[in-house]
């Protein structure tokens, strides 16, 4: 959850106000697929507010990009994430009120960017190299899909130091089972890549030297399909998961007549019937 702060004796100086030599997210594009790199490693890329806002500003970008059609999220150093900025965060103590509002700001922040990925019209691939706990953690769940170093750790440790991790509790809840994720939130104890996976948090396990070569091609495997028609689907992934099961496929029943309708599913389906590779329509 980032650097424990000296709480008495450290400075009271927010890191917010401090301005950084470079950018806290890199943005990289390798064809159809862009690469965003959190860029915080000395502070084992917690998500500060800055940082924050520099992801949220990247993918809304990558909204409007025409030419991207995958995101990977990837980090710089040992740690994709350790999560929020506890030293940040204690420096809001000094405020009158506490740092109530300046905390109350930070988690609707924080909430807002990782509904903003779910919500995203293109899939976002988490590739996680290190750590990834807390909000870190959250940060990886929120993806649509993730792919994990073998050296790679998880957890929620929040109530290890009497902060419990209620937020990122929403992501992990809707990626592992119940209990699973009540182990993780109650125990604070991190979970191997490879328990990761067989809780269902990553979809794949790869070496570490192996790590970026296996999300970039599972992201070209994707940006390779119509993007109009992954978009659709995205979407209605999500929807139809917080409905009941009948509102679900009356949903999804009108979503597949309107994609039914669409060109890029009428040459498609035209394509496989006249067994020929199919000319997509421009989306």
């Amino acid at each position: 959850m980032g650097d424990l702060p000296a709480c008495r004796n450290g400075p009271k100086v927010r890191a917010m106000n401090t301005l950084p030599t470079e950018p806290l997210v890199r943005a990289e594009s390798h064809g159809s697929v862009l690469r965003l790199t959190l860029n915080r490693a000395k502070a084992r890329n917690a998500l500060s507010v800055g940082l924050m806002e520099a992801l949220k500003q990247a993918l809304d970008a990558a909204a409007a990009d025409k030419a991207c059609r995958v995101i990977v999220l990837a980090a710089d150093g040992p740690a994709f994430s350790a999560g929020h900025d506890l030293k940040e965060m204690t420096a809001c103590r000094a405020d009158g009120d506490k740092g109530q509002a300046a905390f109350a700001a930070l988690f609707t922040q924080c909430s807002e960017l990782m509904q903003a990925i779910v919500r995203h019209r293109k899939p976002v691939i988490a590739e996680v190299q290190g750590i990834a706990t807390a909000a870190g953690c959250q940060l990886v769940a929120s993806c649509d899909l993730a792919v994990a170093s073998s050296a790679a750790r998880f957890g929620t440790p929040g109530v290890n130091i009497g902060l419990f991790c209620s937020t990122p509790m929403v992501a992990l809840s809707r990626n592992v089972s119940r209990k699973q994720a009540m182990q993780m939130l109650l125990t604070g104890e991190t979970v191997s890549a490879e328990e990761a996976l067989r809780f269902g948090l990553v979809n794949k396990v790869v070496a570490p030297e192996r790590l970026t070569a296996e999300t970039m091609d599972l992201a070209e495997q994707i940006a390779a399909k119509p993007a109009s028609t992954v978009k659709i689907g995205k979407e209605a992934f999500y929807r139809q998961l917080e409905q009941p099961l009948s509102e679900a496929y009356d949903y999804a029943a009108r979503v597949m007549t309107e994609n039914m309708l669409a060109a890029v599913a009428e040459e498609g389906i035209c394509a496989f019937v006249e067994k020929r590779e199919p000319n997509w329509p421009t989306d």
